[in-house]
């Protein structure tokens, strides 16, 4: 029999009861369930609305039901709808009348907008602590390639000389930005709804602050109403999570170019890659590949949210219950994502010859050669004007700047002289790049250095 049947006159249809079921997904719940239930159990104890025997008895039973649950003794039923009738239902065949009390002054509005709650704050720890592993490998790799030269690009063209290291530092300042706005979001939803009730709390003299602080909330929600039809910070999490997603797709995507024989720029562990069927030559950047499809599993989750809550008024609506599985989508996707891609990034070798050969070619150094002049009193319009003639030189002759002969040099400019090869040579242009968050050595080596202190900023501020 339904917890709720009193006020109807038949049992509810068995396709409608399969339909309305949450228990195959919300029973991954029960943790913070039973957690949000020992606070409310100890509360009304303590606020004398219960007996205080009987709410002993309470969190003893709810303990022991949380043992047996972790030990797969446990199957929970369709038939109670959802992980808190489930849990209910146990209750109160192990103690009785005892187990129907521990409802009294409490909703599933508030309890599940409190489970919810509960469970996304480990989880953005949970992607929050991935997400410094990742940093951290970053920054290890970085270290061991402060001087391999590389081009960097433009409409995937190649445009300027920089460092491998240089390059990939650039994801770790958008992965600690992604940190920062999981903090933020983590500080947003926590704030207790327990008490709320249904909308309008109740008439039973409960003490909200008693269960959130209970539970480690920094306050409660205000608004009863706000409090149990608010999913803004399952919203937010989902925002925070698909500009994650994105940049690990960013970054697969350059590793899947980086690893392709037209590019050779890294070689992918074995452990990390796959083989074809049919093609025995082959081996395939699938890891990577899956990391930037996952993306659209992310992305098509916040659009679930945001149009599940767009047009409902309040409060509460069992539309709210879509809100679940899209958002343990993304969290089972995003974690593995950063588990994979962190061991992934770290077993790669990076091949430094093939990164300084392709940083030879397309002429990436036009940029230093047209300043030169520009040092000596050209214009900047006027050098480009040359340097451009000179590229021309080369792509008739085959050869690139650096092949120039002074002669040739000369052609287009008489200020040319023979210190043209130190300003054109391709570790030189990198090595002179020396402003603040620049590709020279010295100028990344500073970075690496504020990106740890940051990270461990952030570690000491959790």
């Amino acid at each position: 029999m339904k917890l709720w049947s009193g006020r109807f006159s038949k049992d509810v249809d068995s396709e409608v009861n399969d339909f309305n079921s949450s228990i195959s997904f919300d029973g991954r719940l029960y943790k913070e369930d039973i957690e949000g239930s020992l606070a409310h159990a100890k509360m009304l104890g303590d606020c004398g609305i219960i007996n205080r025997n009987e709410s002993d008895k309470i969190i003893s039973a709810l303990n022991d039901l949380l043992k047996d649950i972790d030990a797969g003794k446990i199957n929970f039923s369709v038939d109670a709808e959802d992980i808190h009738m489930n849990i209910e239902t146990l209750l109160t065949e192990r103690i009785g009348d005892s187990g129907k009390r521990l409802h009294t002054a409490r909703s599933r509005n508030d309890q599940v907008a409190l489970d919810i709650r509960l469970y996304m704050r480990k989880q953005t720890e949970e992607i929050i602590t991935a997400l410094r592993s990742l940093i951290s490998e970053i920054i290890d790799k970085a270290k061991q390639t402060t001087d391999y030269v590389m081009p960097a690009y433009t409409h995937l063209q190649r445009a300027q000389p920089v460092t491998f290291a240089h390059y990939i530092m650039a994801y770790t300042w958008m992965l600690l930005r992604d940190i920062s706005r999981f903090e933020d979001c983590k500080t947003r939803m926590n704030f207790s709804p327990l008490g709320a009730g249904a909308l309008a709390t109740t008439t039973y003299s409960i003490d909200r602050e008693q269960t959130a602080q209970l539970l480690g909330f920094d306050g409660i929600c205000e608004n009863s109403i706000d409090a149990v039809s608010d999913r803004d910070f399952l919203i937010e999490f989902a925002a925070a999570a698909s500009l994650t997603a994105m940049h690990l797709s960013r970054f697969s995507e350059e590793i899947i170019l980086w690893c392709s024989s037209e590019f050779g720029f890294i070689t992918l562990d074995d452990a990390y890659s796959t083989g074809s069927s049919i093609m025995p030559q082959k081996k395939n950047p699938d890891i990577a590949e899956l990391v930037r499809g996952k993306t659209g599993r992310v992305y098509g989750s916040l659009f679930t949210l945001l149009t599940m809550m767009k047009g409902l008024p309040l409060a509460y609506n069992k539309d709210m219950q879509e809100d679940k599985e899209a958002v343990f989508n993304i969290c089972d996707t995003l974690l593995m994502c950063l588990k994979i891609f962190t061991p992934m990034l770290k077993t790669m070798t990076i091949n430094k010859k093939t990164l300084r050969a392709a940083a030879a070619k397309g002429f990436i150094n036009a940029t230093d050669c047209a300043d030169y002049l520009v040092k000596k009193g050209v214009p900047f319009r006027d050098a480009y004007k040359s340097v451009g003639c000179l590229v021309r030189l080369c792509e008739e002759t085959g050869k690139t700047l650096e092949d120039l002969t002074l002669e040739e040099y000369k052609t287009v400019s008489l200020l040319f002289e023979k210190d043209i090869y130190d300003a054109v040579n391709l570790e030189n242009c990198v090595k002179e790049r020396k402003v603040s968050g620049g590709p020279a050595p010295e100028a990344v080596l500073k970075q690496i250095k504020k990106a740890e202190a940051e990270l461990n900023r952030k570690e000491h501020e959790k």
